[in-house]
């Protein structure tokens, strides 16, 4: 998945950084919108998925790409 109606950078932020940015960030936006999150930190990777089936939050792709790993989230029906 390219598209996407926000971005996020978490590049050099470790554990629980990206986390937090990113529930941040959905806080912020209206549902089925669609999140694209760039992190350098290996553990997101878990974190994430955890994070997603804890809020909801579906996580529709993640895939690591030049040393960084990117996933996009849509955003749960309030």
């Amino acid at each position: 998945m390219d598209k996407a109606d926000h971005e996020l950078d978490t590049s050099g932020l470790s554990c629980p950084l990206p986390v937090l940015k990113l529930k941040q960030s959905l806080r912020h936006m209206a549902a089925g919108e669609v999140l694209h999150v760039i992190a350098t930190d290996r553990g997101t990777v878990h974190d994430f998925a955890a994070f997603s089936k804890q809020t909801g939050h579906e996580l529709i792709e993640s895939r690591e790409r030049e040393e960084k790993f990117h996933y996009w989230f849509r955003k749960r029906s309030e």
